[in-house]
């Protein structure tokens, strides 16, 4: 998953949380690409209502701006994290299936 990232020219970094983790609403000043490497992990997406279940292999674009929370599901979940310039994804949050990016 690292190698499909670098081959669409983002550079990622790792992350990993334990099961039931959270993280509170907040935002960024910066566009970012998450993926699921392992585990699981529920964005909340604040202002639409929407939840989204990021499963290992999946991808989550949120553009700027956007507000989120997550809790991490029950085996815990690793992620790869890529940040680019505001305005480089276009349209709202996208989630991706592992076939689709």
């Amino acid at each position: 998953m690292e190698a499909r990232l670098r081959a669409a020219g983002f550079v990622a970094t790792s992350w990993s949380n334990q099961a039931g983790d959270t993280y509170g609403a907040h935002s960024h000043g910066y566009d970012k690409v998450l993926v699921a490497v392992r585990g699981s992990i529920t964005f909340h997406l604040v202002d639409m209502e929407l939840d989204v279940l990021l499963n290992a292999g999946e991808r989550l674009d949120l553009p700027a701006g956007t507000a989120h929370a997550a809790t991490v599901g029950a085996a815990g979940v690793t992620c790869l994290e890529a940040h680019l310039a505001q305005g480089s994804l276009i349209g709202p949050p996208l989630h991706r299936a592992a076939r689709d990016w």
